[in-house]
């Protein structure tokens, strides 16, 4: 992810390189988005921060949350399709049978121009319901927001990594199981380190 980081802004900003007059602010503000939450990582991995580094990341980070509704509409549950198709079924029998009864007063023009303010009505109702029961409110994304106080409290972030920990896993239990007969591996892998180690 540390290598491929860098490449997704001109991945992105290579696929949404033409856009119309009605995508240019959508398009616009999902290239800052990315962009924000790239340059954060990328900051985020220094092995020591300066104040100015710290409050750069602080304001990319700001960037990201003033920007990231644009991508509310990928983040649907299958809960909420759920419910919206159910909804958006009862919306289309409602106008359906609104429409029936009114269909002998109205000229062919009329019936397509109300056909079309309907299809408008379920798209922005759609999207509103989209809107309100998506969020960014899980863990991952709050844990961003006590980077710099924890760099500032406590320094690098990078001494209290947890690779030593699963190096450590993989040389006395894995290692371990494939030398052994699969029967009570670990504690013979261990009992063979303890009498091998000087």
């Amino acid at each position: 992810m540390r290598n491929l980081s860098p490449c997704i802004p001109a991945v992105l900003a290579s696929a949404l390189r033409n856009p119309d007059s009605s995508q240019y602010q959508d398009f616009k503000s999902a290239l800052k988005c990315v962009s924000a939450l790239v340059d954060f990582t990328l900051m985020a991995q220094y092995h020591s921060h300066t104040p100015d580094t710290l409050s750069y990341m602080e304001s990319y980070l700001q960037t990201f949350h003033r920007t990231k509704d644009i991508f509310l509409e990928f983040l649907t549950p299958q809960a909420t399709q759920a419910q919206a198709n159910l909804q958006d079924r009862e919306l289309r029998e409602l106008m359906a049978y609104q429409s029936a009864k009114e269909v002998r007063y109205k000229t062919i023009a009329n019936r397509c121009r109300l056909a079309d303010q309907e299809r408008v009505a379920r798209s922005d109702w759609w999207a509103d319901l989209i809107r309100h029961e998506n969020y960014f409110n899980f863990i991952k994304m709050h844990y961003l927001t006590h980077f710099a106080s924890h760099v500032r409290r406590f320094g690098s972030i990078l001494m209290y990594s947890t690779k030593i920990g699963g190096l450590g896993h993989k040389d006395q239990i894995k290692d371990g199981n494939c030398w052994s007969n699969k029967n009570e591996a670990t504690d013979r892998s261990c009992r063979t380190m303890a009498t091998s180690t000087p």
